[in-house]
């Protein structure tokens, strides 16, 4: 898997690429990671990149021309490493608040890839013209705004990096992820560990019991309390697409007449 990143920050990627489970990932050939400067694509004195948006308003906006040729390179470079098969192309993705926002969900199937040219928007924007002729997908991570689309892509790529295989150390780990299909798409279970009484406050007595069923059982009213509480929009998606269990709907009852 490979990522090549057209960014004007191009430092700001070596968090990802060198530090943590991403690091890790990197370190081990899992997936690989190329940055385009499209600074190094202009022909200026100042190696210009962004210009006054036509027809007035605040701040500057991004060239088409300089981030083209950024993509042409890394869409070569990368048939030329073998990232991409003949005529096909990576994904050209764009960080914008227009994309999908993304999910776990995304993420797993992001992983299933072979990855992406990421653009990492800076100022007021990207000259649409270049969205239109080059930008084959837009992502988004909510409703709100960064100073650059250089998070947004690191937070992506972690996303989708530590779901690669042999990127932790316990596969088990992302199975059981909040927002995963074996969750349900429902919220973790609260995690406690050592001391066993911590200012006199105890871990739980089932996940001490050593009775997997009872310790199972625990964690998902756990979960679906969790999620009932804080993101039911999470309860409602699950109960629509029919993974709550008759018990599941017991304990939801249950708890909201207690409540």
């Amino acid at each position: 898997m490979r990522f090549d990143l057209i960014t004007l920050f191009p430092p700001m990627f070596a968090a990802v690429r060198d530090l943590g489970i991403t690091g890790r990932a990197h370190a081990h050939g899992l997936w690989s990671l190329v940055t385009w400067n499209p600074r190094d694509f202009t022909h200026d004195l100042h190696r210009t990149v962004d210009d006054r948006p036509y027809g007035g308003g605040p701040g500057m906006v991004m060239m088409a021309e300089p981030l083209a040729q950024a993509v042409e390179a890394a869409r070569l470079a990368r048939l030329e490493a073998g990232a991409d098969a003949e005529g096909a192309s990576a994904p050209v993705v764009l960080l914008s608040p227009v994309g999908h926002v993304h999910t776990q969900a995304a993420a797993q199937a992001w992983s299933q890839g072979t990855g992406a040219i990421l653009i990492c928007g800076r100022y007021e924007g990207v000259d649409q013209r270049f969205i239109d002729r080059y930008v084959t997908q837009q992502v988004s991570l909510g409703d709100f705004v960064l100073s650059g689309g250089e998070l947004g892509a690191m937070v992506l790529l972690d996303s989708v990096v530590r779901l690669l295989p042999g990127a932790l150390h316990d596969a088990e780990s992302a199975v059981q992820d909040s927002f995963s299909p074996t969750l349900d798409g429902l919220l973790d279970s609260p995690h406690y560990t050592r001391p066993e009484v911590w200012r006199e406050d105890p871990v739980p007595a089932p996940l001490l019991s050593g009775h997997h069923a009872h310790i199972a059982a625990w964690r998902r009213e756990r979960s679906l309390a969790l999620t009932a509480t804080h993101r039911p929009d999470l309860i409602e998606a699950a109960r629509d697409s029919g993974r709550l269990s008759a018990g599941d709907e017991r304990l939801l009852h249950d708890r909201s007449h207690k409540s």
